[in-house]
């Protein structure tokens, strides 16, 4: 064989086996209920679980709990996904800003003990500039070494 076809045939395998690793930690999109079923089945993997903050029956946001004073890089809320599910969930960061205009949250993370315990959120929320259209916001956990 020419060293054109071996460095080609290297090239290749190089690129499949990127592909499989990275759709090995593709997440899914499941409901809160299913993330619980995945962790009891000892499914380890993220998650994403899409839903809408928990209100109360004025319209005002119940079970959100960020004291920055305290512990800046906890906030716990209250989500609940498109089945009607409610779950406290647990990002070991900042709160994002404008976290309370967002239509929609989605949180990737996974589940511990009886909580969710997100590595990310993202955001729907109204786009200032526009009406009627929207913007997606991203808030990352920062990896502390």
């Amino acid at each position: 064989m020419k060293t054109s076809h071996i460095i080609g045939i290297v090239v290749i395998a190089i690129a499949i086996s990127m592909i499989i690793v990275a759709a090995g930690d593709a997440s899914q999109y499941v409901s809160f209920d299913e993330a619980f079923a995945k962790a009891e089945n000892g499914n380890n993997q993220n998650v994403h679980v899409v839903g809408k903050l928990k209100k109360d029956s004025n319209g005002k946001y119940t079970g959100m709990e960020y004291r920055p004073h305290i512990d800046p890089n906890l906030f716990k809320f209250i989500l609940v996904d498109n089945k009607g599910n409610s779950v406290k969930v647990t990002y070991h960061s900042p709160k994002p800003n404008d976290f309370e205009r967002a239509e929609q949250v989605v949180v990737v993370g996974k589940v511990q003990g009886n909580e969710f315990v997100a590595s990310k959120i993202l955001m729907k929320c109204p786009s200032k500039y526009e009406d009627g259209k929207v913007e997606t916001i991203e808030a990352e956990s920062k990896k502390k070494i």
